[in-house]
């Protein structure tokens, strides 16, 4: 199983030098990863917002090996050239790194509305799609030529293509138990939920739950045996390393491919970001 970070780009962590210096701290202490998260405004609290493509850049540069990318970028409130451009360019700068997480987005009435777009789920969910089809001709670097429901290209190609042929992989967002967008994720290369204990309503999901999830998705993928990440976010603590490594593990044997440390954007978790990427993975 491989193991990583995930950060907000909100309050402590919208210093993309900040990000970065974890990046390099990560990489040092041997973990996998790191991860951003993609938001352009904040519904819950007034925080200081920082652009995740510039904190994922410079967090590039910093590192070479540990893999990148957002997690989750909302695909729909972005235009698919522009995003074409961003993903190929830290894909190639960092080496073939990127992992490039998508959804819908968290809230759709602040990542939409805020701005007079629609805010309907299911508009949102057929725009992610659309952008997503596209996006992955985008990268092939052959003429793309196609007009949808929501999306035109004329006669466009764009080159140069990402280092990773065909494409970076693609890993899907969710909420769940929510097994619509399950769907969705079973036709790219990864499903990352967000899940918590119903028992404790901490971040933690259960071995249970993820076993649970890893079933539904494989019933759905097309082609089971070809490689799938199932992605989990959650908390183990610096201090205590042998319960961090039997918390990893149970969640590995439920069916997990990577564990991600996760961390929000309020007061003092910078430095618990600090304590836990200098404890090491839990392994």
């Amino acid at each position: 199983m491989r193991q990583g970070l995930c950060v907000p780009n909100l309050g402590e962590f919208a210093d993309a030098r900040r990000v970065a210096e974890l990046a390099r701290r990560a990489e040092d202490a041997g973990w996998d990863g790191l991860f951003v998260w993609d938001h352009v405004v904040f519904p819950f609290a007034p925080l200081e917002v920082g652009d995740p493509w510039t904190a994922l850049t410079l967090a590039a540069a910093a590192t070479d090996r540990i893999l990148l990318g957002p997690l989750v970028t909302a695909v729909a409130r972005r235009r698919p050239g522009t995003l074409a451009r961003q993903t190929t360019s830290l894909d190639r700068l960092s080496g073939g790194r990127l992992v490039f997480g998508a959804g819908l987005g968290f809230t759709l009435d602040a990542e939409y509305g805020t701005w007079g777009e629609s805010s309907e789920p299911r508009e949102v969910a057929r725009r992610l799609d659309e952008g997503l089809d596209l996006l992955a001709a985008l990268w092939s670097g052959d003429e793309v030529d196609r007009t949808g429901e929501f999306l035109t290209a004329r006669k466009v190609r764009f080159l140069p293509t990402p280092v990773q042929r065909p494409r970076p992989p693609v890993w899907i967002g969710c909420d769940w138990p929510h097994r619509r967008p399950l769907r969705r994720a079973a036709r790219w290369d990864g499903v990352a939920p967000m899940m918590t204990d119903p028992a404790t309503g901490t971040w933690n999901a259960t071995p249970e739950a993820v076993a649970e999830l890893v079933a539904a998705v494989t019933a759905l993928r097309a082609a089971p045996e070809e490689p799938f990440d199932v992605v989990i976010t959650g908390r183990t603590p610096a201090d205590d390393p042998a319960r961090a490594i039997a918390e990893v593990k149970a969640i590995e044997a439920a069916g997990a491919t990577w564990w991600l440390e996760g961390f929000r954007p309020g007061p003092g978790e910078y430095a618990a970001a600090i304590a836990r990427i200098g404890a090491g993975p839990a392994r």
